[in-house]
């Protein structure tokens, strides 16, 4: 009996064949009753853990790529949309400076005995007047591109719009060899200044009403922003839908190229993802 009392009041009995802890009999729980863990445990320990590491780091890769994927892919299809809507800016250009509608006669219903009032269209060129003939009668310069004594100021600065918006179209072969944060760039700057140069033609174009040209065409009621009896036509009205078209367009360019700037890695940012726009 004694024997068995000193054998539980010696604690935990280590066995030397295995370096597991014996727990003292009678079902008491000693403090010094920690597991001891051998070298080949510990090394599977560390290796499970590498392993788990290892593919924590895999997976993080994968879910990088398949992001870096999707960005590429989102913004090639915003890119395309900004370059065809930049072309057709550009072909709107055109047509806002050759067209002779910036200013038409308003409809009225003459009565009287004298001659009935000329009616027709002016636009930065040309000065034509409605006749018997299907076909109006049109006198100015297009041809030699020479706008009109008092409209050169407003023809000059849509010319310059128009050469920024076909320079940013010419930039688009830009993004084969240079890189796309910052072709997207210049092209917003040329667009935000052809907008500048669009915002101020369509300022001083009724500020130059007053003229021999305006008074043969709208009467002598005609003045600085007051057309007489004539109004604004569709020529005019699309030029300056075109302002915002280009502020949009600018502040499109700006995003893209900023992004690029963000969300691509840096060997992307190096030159080796460039073409984003064009790439097949």
């Amino acid at each position: 009996m004694c024997e068995e009392d000193g054998r539980s009041q010696r604690g935990p009995v280590f066995n030397v064949a295995h370096p597991a802890v014996i727990p003292p009999r009678g079902g008491e729980q000693s403090l010094h009753s920690v597991p001891v863990f051998g070298g080949r445990d510990l090394e599977s320990a560390r290796a499970e853990r590498s392993e788990f590491m290892s593919s924590m780091q895999h997976h993080t890769s994968e879910v990088s790529r398949l992001y870096q994927t999707e960005f590429i892919r989102s913004a090639r299809a915003v890119g395309v949309l900004w370059a065809i809507c930049t072309l057709c800016f550009a072909i709107i250009e055109v047509v806002i400076l050759i067209q002779p509608s910036w200013v038409g006669t308003r409809e009225l219903h003459y009565r009287g005995g004298g001659p009935a009032p000329p009616s027709g269209t002016l636009g930065l060129f040309e000065v034509c007047v409605e006749t018997d003939w299907p076909v109006p009668e049109c006198r100015g310069s297009l041809h030699t591109l020479t706008p009109l004594p008092s409209f050169q100021s407003p023809a000059v600065l849509v010319c310059m719009s128009l050469t920024m918006v076909w320079a940013s179209v010419g930039c688009l072969c830009l993004f084969r060899f240079c890189n796309t944060a910052t072709v997207y760039k210049i092209c917003a700057w040329l667009q935000l200044t052809a907008g500048f140069c669009l915002v101020l033609a369509c300022v001083l174009f009724p500020d130059s009403w007053a003229c021999a040209e305006m008074r043969a065409l709208c009467g002598e009621r005609v003045s600085s922003f007051s057309p007489g009896n004539c109004s604004v036509h569709w020529a005019y009205i699309l030029a300056m839908l075109g302002v915002l078209d280009a502020g949009i367009l600018s502040t499109l360019a700006f995003v893209l190229g900023n992004r690029q700037d963000a969300l691509l890695p840096e060997n992307a940012k190096d030159g080796d993802v460039t073409g984003l726009l064009l790439a097949a």
